[in-house]
């Protein structure tokens, strides 16, 4: 993003604008926090695994330098891999495990658990030179340049101020048998690493928080923008409210053709409404051709009224029917009993019963 166009943009940005960003491989990650994590972290594990680290490589020099057959030089290289390597893998693996480990757990708390193919696609953009040269005075590459001259400077100092102070205990190196000397000496690197991880841990932590101001600043939004991305929003909205219109008028209009046409509705009272019809010489039992709740339960029961289509209260038998049968299907057999007596009952009110028995 450009960093010198940021007059109008003083708005946080939208959640939309965060997706799209994090999509594009654009988070708040710090490297230096990453790296420097990574190397205090393999220094304190081979700190803990010191004595471990030392009585391997014992037995591993002894496996190597002994029980050799050295009058056959083709063998040598062949056995000696065979010990070297169960060794090296021991001493080697579980800190290559460790560093793994909090290499994923330092970058989720970064920048969270989320994958992003879109970075590493080509872009011509990015092998364009001028655009190459431009970035190289972009403020983020600036601020990174200056950190890598810190950085150089404060581990020059560290080593300096190390060394100064042990200087004494290095010049008598040479006087000590070994291995008492080899054990000073890695401890005097050691303690010296050890300083220098920790200091380019302070320094990611620094850059990390930079690092986020940063990403926070290049995601604003104008209020042009934010404006723009509403009626966006606001248009899509509207697409699903019109496409929700459209089924609604459709059910509306099945309503209308169908209930007309049903033998009865049986209601809830006034919370659900059920329309079945039922004709012997087309059916082979009753079927729902309208339910509905609320509403549409009501301008159910309103067609039904306005069509002569008599209705019945049976709270058990429309939650059932609501719940197991939609509409077009056959009333299910359990519920046969029920329904033949309501139809029953109907016809015998309206003397359908008897007119169609005179036509049969």
């Amino acid at each position: 993003m450009a960093d010198d166009n940021y007059g109008d943009k003083t708005e946080p940005a939208t959640p939309k604008k965060r997706e799209e960003a994090r999509d594009e491989g654009q988070v708040a990650k710090s490297q230096d926090l990453t790296s420097a994590t990574l190397l205090l972290v393999a220094l304190i594990a081979l700190w803990l695994m010191a004595r471990t680290f030392v009585s391997t490589m014992a037995n591993l020099l002894q496996a190597l330098l002994g029980g050799h057959a050295w009058d056959q030089p083709e063998r040598i290289l062949d056995s000696s891999l065979r010990v070297a390597v169960p060794h090296a893998f021991r001493i080697v693996g579980p800190m290559l495990a460790t560093v793994a480990f909090v290499a994923i757990v330092v970058t989720a708390f970064q920048v969270g658990l989320h994958i992003s193919g879109k970075p590493l696609m080509p872009k011509v953009s990015k092998i364009n030179p001028l655009k190459g040269f431009k970035r190289l005075f972009e403020m983020r590459n600036l601020m990174r340049t200056v950190m890598n001259i810190g950085k150089i400077i404060l581990i020059g100092v560290i080593v300096y101020i190390e060394i100064r102070k042990q200087l004494p205990v290095i010049v008598s190196l040479g006087g000590i048998a070994f291995p008492e000397n080899f054990a000073i000496a890695a401890g005097i690197i050691f303690g010296l690493a050890l300083r220098i991880a920790i200091a380019m841990f302070i320094l990611g932590v620094a850059d990390w928080i930079w690092q986020k101001w940063k990403h926070e600043r290049d995601l604003r939004m104008s209020k042009q923008e934010v404006k723009e991305e509403a009626k966006r929003m606001e248009g899509d909205q509207t697409i699903r409210w019109r496409r929700r219109q459209m089924a609604r008028k459709m059910i509306m209009q099945r309503m209308h053709r169908d209930v007309p046409t049903a033998d009865v509705v049986v209601t809830n009272p006034t919370e659900l409404a059920i329309a079945i019809r039922y004709d012997p010489e087309t059916m082979s039992s009753p079927k729902v051709v309208a339910k509905g709740s609320g509403f549409l339960a009501a301008r159910i029961r309103q067609i039904a009224i306005a069509n002569g289509v008599p209705i019945l209260e049976k709270k058990s038998l429309a939650q059932a029917l609501y719940k197991t049968v939609e509409v077009g299907q056959e009333v299910p057999p359990e519920l046969y009993q029920a329904i033949a007596e309501i139809l029953s009952y109907v016809y015998e009110l309206a003397g359908k019963g008897l007119r169609r028995r005179r036509a049969g």
